[in-house]
């Protein structure tokens, strides 16, 4: 017994010598909520309302001393058989607000949908003026609220740090000078002026086989064809920029795709940053999956969606309404789910 209590002993001084982090013991005691109003109501003409039969209070999740940021939050368990919700208590300059793919399409910068069947983003320039809509009226005015409080403001946009994007925008490594930003700023219109956005048009004839006809219908007219073929040869080597909904500040930084996650995460660690709040597009895909996705994030930070924030892609309907709901309602069972008017700065 001695020997085996040695050894336990041993062990945890050699976790702790590697930088374990300190645990503490947390009672998750859920107390039914008595008719509590519906989630992510505040926005209902973007995101649907989420309902529930059974909702839950619990204790305290993230609870940080000299706290001045308060992020009530909410995720699903299917074995709690509800929703589960708990507030949380958070530095702000701890904090980093992030949105994911605020990209510049058919917004007057010059780098637009290909006609006559091009797709890019929400996939037509009506989806698009929707969702610009939404970063305008539910995005823009929280960033602004935000970014004399938390410690970064940042978006991220694909591809890599071309010439024109780092005369413009702040990056992980580098801060252009105001000299630098006019400059790029005047790169960039010449640069999307100079594209063609302009591709085939629609296929007129199929060739399908007698056995599998529907087969090579989609084969050959795919609901999503972003291809040279419909966007032109070079459409997404264009520096795609931050949406001009958002007003951008010289201390905003800009995240890129091709970089990847380590220079990300090494960023936000030697800045001190423990949580992220994450907004931007699209919920189902970009928003979950590229270098700033939550899948990413959470594996190292304090991730909060901010479900109004967001927006799904809608095909075959004229809303992104019920897919937003739909996507943060499935994100909700390995992540924790805000909104804005639950996110309080106190000081």
């Amino acid at each position: 017994m001695k020997l085996c209590f040695a050894l336990v002993v041993s062990m945890c001084m050699l976790s702790s010598s590697f930088g374990e982090e300190p645990t503490r013991t947390y009672r998750n005691v859920l107390k039914p909520l008595d008719n509590p109003e519906p989630l992510l109501a505040d926005h209902p003409e973007f995101v649907e309302p989420v309902r529930e039969l059974r909702r839950f209070e619990a204790p305290i999740l993230v609870n940080e001393s000299d706290a001045d940021l308060s992020v009530r939050a909410w995720r699903f368990s299917y074995n709690a058989r509800g929703i589960v919700e708990m507030p949380n208590r958070l530095q702000a300059k701890a904090t980093a607000v992030i949105m994911v793919h605020p990209w510049g399409i058919d917004d007057g910068q010059g780098w637009n949908t290909p006609e006559p069947a091009g797709v890019c983003d929400f996939c037509t320039p009506d989806k698009n003026h929707l969702a610009a809509r939404h970063t305008h009226e539910v995005i823009n005015p929280f960033l602004k609220a935000a970014r004399s409080k938390v410690s970064f403001v940042m978006y991220s946009l694909p591809g890599g740090e071309d010439p024109i994007r780092k005369k413009l925008y702040r990056s992980l490594r580098a801060k252009p000078s105001d000299s630098d930003r006019q400059q790029g700023a005047k790169e960039l219109t010449a640069k999307l002026k100079s594209f063609e956005y302009k591709g085939q048009p629609l296929v007129e004839t199929i060739s399908l086989s007698a056995e599998n006809p529907v087969r090579d219908y989609f084969r050959q007219f795919p609901g999503l064809d972003a291809s040279a073929k419909y966007n032109n040869a070079g459409f997404w080597e264009q520096p795609i920029p931050v949406t001009k909904d958002i007003d951008v500040d010289p201390r905003d930084v800009v995240i890129y795709d091709s970089e990847g996650y380590e220079p990300l995460k090494k960023f936000l660690k030697a800045n001190g940053i423990r949580h992220v709040l994450l907004t931007g597009y699209a919920t189902d895909m970009c928003y979950c999956k590229t270098t700033a996705g939550y899948e990413n994030l959470s594996k190292d930070f304090n991730v909060f969606l901010v479900g109004d924030a967001s927006l799904a892609t809608f095909p075959a309907n004229n809303t992104p309404r019920f897919a937003t709901n739909a996507h943060l309602s499935f994100a909700s069972l390995n992540q924790l789910v805000t909104q804005i008017s639950w996110i309080k700065f106190e000081k």
